[in-house]
């Protein structure tokens, strides 16, 4: 697991859309896994920008959406659906047909979840995954004590979670209280992971990731495990790490020896 520390949320956004640029230039036809929220929709905007101004293309990549709400139809303002239509999709020059989402209102759910990691697979699975984390540690909405294992599947979202949305619904609309989401074991499978996380609320969630057990009470430790997990995150959310300069010492060095090849490798 890769630690970065960058000074602000900003700064998070650039390291992070910088790491899927990279991916699209290496293999413009990528099977992307996407993610919703305010921080990957700043990341979002630096795509759109570089695709405008034509420095990558998502014409050939393929993209797979992390999760849904049960029962909101894909039109509905609130879906993840809808967001990253408005938010990314509609903004560069990906195939629609080659953009997927959970089906939040299946008519047969299990299937849909079935039909959704079939489709994973013979896309040939996901390049880089994007990824968040809830204060309690969720990544996609694999509540606490999701299975580490666990594939695409219907998942109840606890309390805290609930409440933390609720401010994305009007007061007395129905707010989803279930989620078809990807397991911690599809997403385990993915080449790449990157994670973002910004702000002080995030501390707590980062330092039991990073430094906590490897524990179903907090699903993005999973992450430890993995071969190549990248973690971005900026000053508040380092805040509670036992020793964020190692980090930072890390990273320097790191960047410096990049450095040293790319300058040897124009000599």
């Amino acid at each position: 697991m890769k630690v970065v520390i960058q000074e602000d949320a900003a700064g998070v956004a650039s390291y992070g859309a910088d790491l899927f640029r990279d991916q699209l230039w290496r293999k413009p036809d990528s099977v992307l896994g996407l993610a919703t929220g305010s921080t990957p929709f700043s990341l979002y905007r630096l795509l759109i920008e570089s695709n405008r101004r034509g420095e990558i293309s998502f014409a050939r990549a393929t993209s797979f959406n992390l999760d849904e709400y049960m029962d909101l139809p894909p039109e509905h303002p609130q879906s993840y659906r809808h967001f990253m239509q408005k938010h990314l999709f509609a903004h560069i020059d990906i195939d629609p047909a080659r953009t997927h989402v959970p089906p939040g209102n299946a008519l047969d759910p299990i299937r849909a979840c079935t039909d959704y990691e079939r489709a994973i697979g013979a896309a040939g699975g996901i390049d880089i995954q994007l990824l968040g984390i809830g204060r309690n540690g969720h990544i996609g909405f694999n509540e606490p004590t999701s299975c580490l294992t666990s594939r695409t599947r219907v998942k109840t979202l606890t309390r805290e979670t609930i409440d933390d949305n609720a401010r994305f619904f009007a007061e007395g609309e129905p707010q989803p209280h279930l989620s078809i989401t990807m397991g911690i074991g599809t997403i385990m499978e993915a080449r790449l992971v990157v994670l973002l996380a910004t702000g002080e609320s995030k501390a707590s969630a980062i330092k039991a990731m990073v430094e906590g057990p490897v524990s179903a009470w907090c699903p993005a430790s999973a992450l430890q495990m993995h071969p190549a997990t990248v973690v971005i995150i900026d000053r508040a959310a380092a805040g509670a790490l036992s020793d964020p300069d190692f980090f930072r010492h890390i990273e320097a060095e790191n960047q410096a020896l990049l450095a040293r090849l790319k300058a040897r490798s124009h000599a």
